[in-house]
């Protein structure tokens, strides 16, 4: 009586195992096949406009070309910064962003000796492939971007060290008043 109850069981068993194999049997479109799904007919559907592919060479050549320095690509270069790297490195590149503020560990100050000696190509290359826990932002951050924040961050490390001397008097006038609200500093401008 046992080896029929435990023979029923089996039976039982094998039905049900058998009966989940129904997944691989779905009905499903042919890649380059027909379609109701879209309104043109097929399955399979161009992609957006504006779509690159990752490997594309033209995108990858243009981490080999330096572009000529402007205040377009300066412009450019800060609007992406603000964007993808002050959350972590904040608007002056100090590296007490947001991001750190809750706990995540802080990037270093891009103000320190070894980043303001090192080369521009350093900063696309992080921005390509990441660099401690920062993650590569390659997806992210077109490659012509990555040269535009790679020269903006030039003007936030020259801008922070730069002496308000080597202005020219009108400019010198105009810090000095942003700094005070128009109040005359000791040791102003002249």
């Amino acid at each position: 009586m046992r080896y029929l109850l435990l023979l029923a069981l089996c039976a039982v068993l094998i039905i049900l195992l058998v009966g989940c194999d129904e997944m691989t049997h779905q009905p499903r479109y042919q890649a380059a096949g027909p379609g109701r799904l879209f309104p043109d007919g097929k399955a399979m559907q161009a992609p957006p406009a504006g779509a690159v592919a990752q490997d594309d060479p033209a995108r990858a050549a243009a981490l080999d070309r330096r572009p000529a320095m402007s205040a377009a690509l300066l412009a450019r270069g800060r609007q992406r910064y603000d964007i993808y790297c002050s959350p972590c490195h904040d608007v002056a590149g100090t590296g007490h962003g947001a991001v750190p503020a809750r706990g995540f560990p802080a990037p270093p100050s891009l103000h320190e000796p070894r980043l303001v000696q090192a080369p521009s190509r350093y900063f696309v290359e992080v921005i390509t492939s990441g660099h401690g826990v920062m993650y590569s932002y390659a997806d992210r951050v077109a490659p012509a971007d990555r040269w535009a924040i790679a020269a903006y961050i030039r003007a936030l490390q020259l801008r922070r060290d730069a002496p308000a001397d080597a202005l020219e008097a009108t400019d010198r006038a105009k810090l000095y008043g942003a700094k005070l609200g128009g109040a005359k500093l000791d040791g102003g401008p002249p």
